[in-house]
């Protein structure tokens, strides 16, 4: 949990780094978040033609910069340019490259884009 609010505390930081770690967990309590808040408006019978609620629709809003600053982090961390984002609009392939991307190890030292999240972590 501390992973996703961290990631909320840096609402609309594009610069840095991020950890996988950091990446994935957000991710994973987003969607836990999305599911249960599908759940709730279809339980209030609060869902759209689309299939999307007004809960969820306002928690959708609520993290989309949240989740492109920590996405462009976490390319920064690849040490590929916040731009690389843009492929994901590429039906299929694009979605697959960013994938990829997210998974890669990010580089072991400092580069372009600030210092190693894991060596700072672990001087902490």
């Amino acid at each position: 949990m501390n992973w996703y609010l961290a990631v909320l505390k840096k609402y609309a930081v594009f610069s840095g780094r991020a950890r996988r770690k950091e990446y994935w967990f957000f991710i994973l309590f987003n969607l836990i978040i999305t599911i249960v808040l599908s759940f709730i408006d279809g339980a209030m019978g609060g869902l759209g033609e689309g299939g999307i609620g007004i809960l969820s629709g306002i928690y959708a809003l609520a993290v989309f910069l949240p989740s492109l600053a920590v996405t462009i982090r976490r390319l920064h961390d690849t040490d590929r340019t916040g731009w690389w984002f843009l492929i994901a609009f590429i039906p299929l392939i694009g979605a697959i490259v960013l994938l990829v991307f997210m998974v890669l190890d990010g580089t072991p030292a400092d580069n372009q884009y600030g210092p190693d999240p894991k060596g700072a972590e672990a001087e902490a």
